[in-house]
C-alpha cells in the first residue's frame, strides 16, 4: 500500500450517503434514496482508468484510492454507499473499504461512472 497522507494532503472535502430504509404500502423495510450521512475531509490518489461496453456505447470510468482519518462515523462505511465530492458533485460507487491494515485511517476505492 502507498504511504498514509498528511494533513495537507486532505485537500478534498466529501460526502458519504446511505440508502434510508423506507416503509413502502405492504409495512415493509425497502431500500430509499441516498441520504447524506455525514462529511469529511479526504486525499485522493488516481488509481487509473478503464472504459466499459454499456448498451453499444463506451463509457470512461475513474478509479480512485480515497483515505479518510479513521474515526467512528468513517469506519462504519460500507460498499453500498456512496461518495461525493462535496465541491464538484461527482458521485462514486464504493467499491471496497479497508479500515484494518492502517489504525489511523480508512482506505476506500471509488468508482465514477458507475451505478452506487
Amino acid at each position: 500500500m502507498a504511504k498514509p497522507p498528511s494533513a495537507p494532503d486532505l485537500r478534498h472535502r466529501v460526502a458519504f450517503d446511505a440508502r434510508a430504509a423506507v416503509s413502502d404500502a405492504y409495512g415493509n423495510e425497502v431500500a430509499g434514496d441516498f441520504a447524506e450521512q455525514f462529511q469529511t475531509r479526504a486525499d485522493f490518489r488516481h488509481r487509473g482508468g478503464s472504459e466499459a461496453v454499456i448498451a453499444a456505447r463506451l463509457e470512461g470510468r475513474n478509479v480512485l484510492g480515497v483515505y479518510v482519518r479513521s474515526s467512528s462515523q468513517t469506519r462504519a462505511i460500507q460498499p453500498g454507499w456512496r461518495m461525493r465530492d462535496a465541491r464538484l458533485g461527482t458521485v462514486y460507487a464504493i467499491d471496497m473499504v479497508d479500515g484494518v491494515t492502517d489504525p489511523a485511517w480508512v482506505y476506500l476505492t471509488v468508482e465514477s461512472g458507475s451505478a452506487a
